[in-house]
């Protein structure tokens, strides 16, 4: 698999190593355009979305995102890695505090 190489273990361990929002901020800045990071945060808040059941049409006006994008959301959403639910899951733990 293409994620499991050397480089990209070295992107995710240098991800881990960070400390603080600004951290991210100034490291994805560097690492990303901004439309790349637009798009992350987007597909983020479509997920988040789709797990407390919006439906598509609200997603799309809230979100301002495609169908398309929700679709392929969607489809990493519930049969993907788990990489989506798993952060859902720490976000609503964080909110429950």
């Amino acid at each position: 698999m293409y994620l499991k190489t050397e480089s990209m273990d070295r992107l995710f361990d240098t991800i881990l190593q960070l400390n603080s929002r600004e951290e991210c901020r100034a490291y994805f800045t560097d690492l990303c355009t901004v439309k790349e990071l637009q798009d992350m945060a987007q597909r983020l808040d479509t997920a988040v979305l789709l797990s407390k059941g919006y439906s598509y049409k609200r997603i799309m006006e809230q979100v301002e995102v495609s169908t398309a994008t929700i679709g392929r959301v969607s489809k990493c959403l519930n049969y993907g890695a788990g990489g989506y639910r798993t952060v859902i899951d720490k976000l609503e733990s964080e909110e429950r505090v």
